[in-house]
């Protein structure tokens, strides 16, 4: 079941960044003409500086959007391998580590490899430094997330419990992905790679787990 809804969310992901980036009409610039239009939907018809929306749901947006940060993420990951390894369970934690480490790798050298600017259609609410593609909060948020949460639906027995942990990743997932738009630092279809990026990269490494031990990839060890 895990693996079936990571599955699922990468292939939607895949397919709005198509949309995005291919069957939206004429590329503008560095961006297609859809990805401009969804930033500044979410932009006051005023002036491209207001955000849609109340003041706090700009400050939420901000807070929402550091849970994508590397420090957080990698304090999440610290966090949770520790608890493996108490569970005995170091397989698990060493696969959450491998492919938080390795993502992060791979994120970085497509953004190096592609070069491309982040928006300046619209005014930035958080710094930013490096380039905009992929979505870095949200690619790393996905393999993190959705690898942690596919390891804990493992442990659990009953259905409902594993559900609701997938479910909790992907939600969270998402509201950070979506941040990153809101807030103005990246393109819709930076978002879009991200998670495709993301969701594909937990899922090579949770088969990666399933290949090294078929019986339980996740046993007490």
């Amino acid at each position: 079941m895990p693996a079936r809804q990571i599955a699922g969310f990468a292939v939607a992901a895949a397919l709005l960044f198509i949309l995005l980036k291919y069957a939206a009409g004429p590329m503008t610039g560095d961006s297609s003409a859809f990805d401009r239009a969804l930033l500044l939907a979410l932009r006051d018809p005023a002036g491209p500086s207001i955000p849609l929306g109340p003041f706090w749901l700009r400050k939420s947006m901000v807070q929402l959007t550091s849970l994508g940060s590397g420090a957080q993420l990698g304090l999440i990951v610290v966090i949770a391998a520790g608890w493996l390894i108490v569970r005995r369970m170091t397989c698990s934690a060493l696969l959450l580590a491998g492919a938080a480490a390795s993502g992060g790798m791979a994120v970085t050298f497509l953004k190096d490899r592609f070069s491309h600017p982040r928006p300046m259609l619209v005014e930035h609410f958080v710094e930013v430094q490096s380039a905009s593609f992929p979505s870095a909060h949200a690619a790393n948020s996905a393999i993190v997330l959705l690898t942690l949460a596919a390891l804990l639906a493992r442990i659990e027995t009953r259905r409902a419990a594993r559900r609701y942990i997938i479910g909790v990743a992907l939600l969270l997932t998402i509201l950070i992905g979506v941040s990153r738009v809101y807030l103005g630092v990246h393109w819709p279809s930076d978002v879009a790679a991200g998670w495709t990026l993301g969701a594909g990269w937990a899922g090579m490494w949770l088969m990666l787990g399933t290949a090294i031990d078929r019986d339980d990839p996740w046993r007490k060890r």
